[in-house]
C-alpha cells in the first residue's frame, strides 16, 4: 500500500486540513500519515483561534515518519510562520522527500487568515522549490504573482510569474544553484471565477511553459469547507500512485467535482464535502 504525508494545520470540525486531508487520502485506499502544523478551533462559520505547533516539534514529526513508514507523496498545507515553513523544508530535504504538492492556504472558506505576510515569502523561497505541483486559488495567485486577476489571460500571467519567482528562488539557494529540476507544475483553482458564472475552469502550467485550461461545471453549492485541501490531497495521492502530473490533477478535479455534488449539508455555515462519496450514499 502506498502512504501519503499530508503537513498541514487540524481543523477541529473535521472538514478541512489535516482531517480533510486523511479522508480523502483514506478515500484513495491509501495510508495516510500526517505532520500537525498548527491547532484551529474552527467550524463551519469561522476560525476562533490559531495555536501554532513548536517548529522543532514538526521536525521531529517529520523525522518520525520517515523514518518509519516513508510516504510516497507529501502534501503539504497551512504553515503559518516563517519557522514552520523551514522546519518543513529542511526535514523534506533531509529526507529527500519526493512527490510534494504545496497548496498555499492564506485564508479560510469562512474568510479568516490562516498565515503570516513574512510566511508566505518563506513558502516560495523554502517550499515551493521542492515542490512538484503547487495548487493557488485565485485571491492566492493574486498575493504570489503581485498583480490582479480578473480575466484568464490573468490567470496565464500570473501562473507565469509565479514559475518566475520560484526560479528567482532557486537561484538564491544553494540546495538549487545547479539543480535541472523541473519548475513545479502551477495550478490555479478557478473556484472563484473570472470566465463564464456556470464554470469552474482551472488553469494547469507545466514544465517548460506547457499548459492547459481544465474545464468543469460550477457546482452549485455553498458546502465547499475544505475543497483546496482535499484537492491538493487527491493529487499526492494521485502521484503516489505514479500518475504524471496533468493525470494526477485532472483525476484530482474529477473527486473533487463529485465531492461538492454529492450534496452532503452539514453545519450552519459552509460546510463539509462528502469525502466517500464515491462509496455510496451516506445513510439516513
Amino acid at each position: 500500500m502506498k502512504a501519503v504525508l499530508t503537513i498541514a494545520g487540524s481543523d477541529s470540525s473535521g472538514g478541512a486540513g489535516i482531517q480533510a486531508d486523511l479522508k480523502t487520502i483514506v478515500a484513495h485506499q491509501l495510508f495516510g500519515e500526517s505532520v500537525i502544523t498548527a491547532l484551529t478551533a474552527q467550524n463551519t462559520t469561522g476560525v476562533a483561534g490559531v495555536l501554532d505547533v513548536d517548529p522543532a516539534f514538526v521536525g521531529a514529526q517529520i523525522d518520525a515518519v520517515f523514518e518509519d513508514i516513508r510516504p510516497d507523496a507529501v502534501k503539504i498545507g497551512m504553515v503559518s510562520s516563517p519557522a514552520i515553513v523551514r522546519a518543513i523544508a529542511d526535514g523534506l530535504r533531509r529526507h529527500g522527500a519526493a512527490n510534494i504538492v504545496v497548496d498555499p492556504v492564506m485564508v479560510a472558506t469562512s474568510g479568516s487568515a490562516l498565515i503570516a505576510d513574512a510566511a508566505v515569502d518563506a513558502l516560495v523561497a523554502e517550499l515551493f522549490p521542492v515542490a512538484a505541483v503547487v495548487t493557488p486559488n485565485i485571491p492566492e495567485a493574486e498575493v504570489l504573482a503581485g498583480m490582479a486577476i480578473s480575466c484568464a489571460a490573468d490567470v496565464e500571467r500570473a501562473a507565469c510569474l509565479i514559475a518566475d519567482r520560484i526560479v528567482a528562488a532557486r537561484q538564491t539557494a544553494p540546495d538549487f544553484a545547479d539543480s535541472d529540476a523541473p519548475v513545479p507544475a502551477i495550478m490555479i483553482k478557478g473556484g472563484h471565477g473570472v470566465g463564464e458564472p456556470d464554470a469552474a475552469d482551472d488553469y494547469l502550467r507545466l514544465d517548460h511553459g506547457e499548459h492547459v485550461w481544465l474545464r468543469g461545471p460550477r457546482i452549485e453549492t455553498r458546502n465547499t469547507h475544505g475543497t483546496g485541501c482535499s484537492l491538493s490531497s487527491a493529487i499526492a495521492c494521485n502521484l503516489a500512485q505514479g500518475f504524471a502530473v496533468d493525470v494526477a490533477v485532472r483525476e484530482a478535479k474529477a473527486y473533487v467535482a463529485g465531492a461538492l455534488a454529492d450534496g452532503l449539508d452539514l453545519g450552519r455555515g459552509s460546510g463539509p464535502l462528502n469525502h466517500m462519496w464515491r462509496y455510496g450514499p451516506v445513510p439516513c
